[in-house]
């Protein structure tokens, strides 16, 4: 049960946050615990969720959708990871609505979304980062070049998660050479949706996808396309424009990220609370003495502080206006917050916090990925330095 309450004064939020605790109270702590050992995709809890078409949340109702907005998206993956799971298994679903909503064309939209939003398809992966281009997207090789009525893909990318789980896939590549870099240095750059079924199918061997095991259960790739051939129609948009529609979707991605992160901190808290008031020491519960008070006080500030900022980017978002300065911060904010509140809920657990049964091991590992992705904590303190604060760009 949750300890810390959370004041919302809308109904339908209430209703909301209450549906998706009920759905995720079937996938209990043994249940992530042993996907998390097994290192293995949470299926289950995915089809659950496809069912209850949370989803399809930022999918227009037109669409089959649930045709609501960031706000309501964020409180989904609070509740999933305030509940004790790990939204990392289904979260790019939300987020790479985006680019397609935006500047997808309506034959694209009515293909794809419906079959989406029910579930018969699966938009899980996002193929952007390579190695020797990390956070600097502008200065990705991954080459689609025009052939006919297709493009043929050749170049290697890391960190494109969920491939095997999904299929369609968003993938970011030059359609100009890096040699020809033009003035601006976001063009000649596009995005494509691609058919991974008719891939598989079709052209075995042109798609190369080799798992990468990481510090939690995430399920993330190196892939590399040798001549990988996609139908001229998988592109989004214009061609060359591609990095600034992915750009339109970041902002939405930080402030369901920083939700994610906030959800962990109040799991942290609540757990740690928990074990405080029954733990017993010396005589008395290990809650009653301040050191253990203080910092779990100081702690829910920076959670409940984190909490704010995100509503208000997401209201900000939701409502069309610029929220860029506010996604940021609300992503750097969260992250911080859930990292302060593991570390302090780790202490309160003493050596019980190392152990798996107790699961404050598991998403303490788990939330240490937000000050890294989807952008690094200081990436986001120049953005700040040079938008917010008018300071020279630094990079």
């Amino acid at each position: 049960m949750n300890d810390i309450a959370i004041h919302d004064t809308d109904a339908a939020h209430q209703r909301l946050s209450a549906e998706v605790r009920e759905l995720c109270e079937r996938f209990g702590d043994e249940y992530w615990r042993a996907r998390d050992r097994e290192r293995a995709y949470p299926e289950e809890f995915v089809r659950a969720l496809t069912e209850a078409g949370y989803l399809s949340v930022l999918i227009p109702k037109e669409y089959g959708g649930l045709g609501m907005g960031v706000t309501e998206g964020g409180i989904i993956l609070q509740e999933i990871n305030r509940s004790g799971g790990h939204s990392a298994a289904c979260h790019a679903q939300m987020y790479t609505m985006a680019p397609l909503l935006r500047h997808g064309g309506e034959e694209q939209r009515r293909r794809h979304l419906p079959a989406i939003a029910t579930g018969a398809l699966r938009l899980q992966a996002f193929s952007i980062t390579e190695p020797e281009a990390g956070s600097n997207t502008t200065r990705i090789r991954t080459m689609a070049v025009r052939d006919g009525e297709d493009y043929v893909v050749t170049g290697h990318k890391n960190w494109t998660s969920r491939i095997a789980q999904s299929d369609l896939l968003m993938l970011l590549a030059r359609t100009r050479p890096l040699a020809e870099e033009p003035a601006e240095r976001t063009e000649g750059i596009s995005l494509f949706l691609v058919d991974l079924r008719q891939v598989r199918r079709e052209q075995p061997g042109t798609l190369v996808v080799e798992p990468v095991r990481t510090m939690f259960n995430y399920a993330t790739n190196q892939v590399w396309y040798k001549g990988m051939r996609i139908p001229a129609d998988s592109l989004i948009g214009e061609e060359g424009h591609g990095f600034r529609y992915v750009i339109d979707g970041w902002n939405a991605e930080r402030i369901l990220l920083a939700s994610e992160a906030i959800g962990d901190g109040y799991w942290f808290l609540d757990r740690a609370i928990a074990y405080a008031r029954r733990r017993d020491v010396f005589g008395h519960p290990i809650g009653a003495d301040q050191g253990v008070q203080f910092p779990l006080a100081r702690a829910y500030t920076q959670v409940a502080a984190a909490d704010q900022m995100r509503t208000r980017a997401a209201a900000l978002f939701d409502s069309g206006r610029h929220s860029g300065a506010e996604a940021n911060t609300a992503k750097f904010l969260a992250s911080e917050a859930s990292w302060q509140a593991a570390n302090v809920c780790l202490d309160i657990h003493g050596g019980n916090g190392f152990v798996d049964t107790w699961d404050v091991e598991r998403k303490f590992r788990e939330t240490r990925l937000y000050q890294v992705a989807p952008v690094n904590n200081n990436l986001i303190l120049a953005f700040l330095g040079q938008h917010v604060l008018g300071l020279p760009r630094s990079y």
